[in-house]
């Protein structure tokens, strides 16, 4: 039995959802997400929206994909319900002589050790804020996905290193650091 899938998902005031062709549409204060509920996975779960709550439950309680499509799609649809209150952010941080980042238009721009500047483009519906450092900064969405994927792009540019202890970091991270070679 799903843990997840068995508490319905509470909207908070000011938040909406309705069922529209194959997908759950979330209003809120900070924007609309839409929830895609698949043509394979429509036929496991039943969606309901009901009394300022979404309720999720299996088609056929003893199919074990029916039962796990009910817990993703609870988690899916509570992310959306957060997503479009309060928002969700990664913070992360670069470590290295001459590394910092900077925000041009809708481009962040990364200097990290490469002989060129590395150019990425930030998705529609983030922001990247750099903090009090230019080695700091924050990506801000209201898609928990895109953020997180976002940032695992920028983390991949310059992985931590554990020998040197230089890279790009996500704030609270630790790395093991590894000794050199001995002589």
């Amino acid at each position: 039995m799903s843990r997840a899938g068995k508490y319905p998902v509470k909207l908070t005031d000011g938040v909406t959802a309705a069922v529209v062709d194959n997908a759950i549409v979330i209003k809120g204060p900070k924007g609309e997400l839409k929830v895609p509920v698949d043509t394979k996975n429509a036929s496991l779960v039943d969606i309901k929206v009901e009394a300022g709550q979404v309720v999720v439950t299996p088609k056929d309680d003893a199919d074990k994909t029916s039962r796990a499509m009910w817990g993703t799609m609870t988690r899916n649809i509570r992310n959306a319900a957060l997503g479009v209150t309060n928002g969700f952010a990664k913070e992360m941080y670069m470590k290295g002589v001459g590394y910092k980042a900077s925000v041009s238009g809708n481009k962040l721009v990364l200097v990290a050790g490469y002989s060129h500047d590395v150019v990425m483009e930030i998705p529609a519906g983030l922001t990247v804020e750099i903090g009090g450092t230019p080695t700091e900064f924050t990506i801000r969405g209201i898609d928990k996905c895109a953020v997180g994927l976002f940032a695992d792009k920028i983390h991949k540019v310059r992985k931590a290193d554990p020998y040197k202890g230089k890279g790009i970091f996500y704030k609270g991270e630790t790395i093991r650091h590894k000794e050199g070679k001995k002589k």
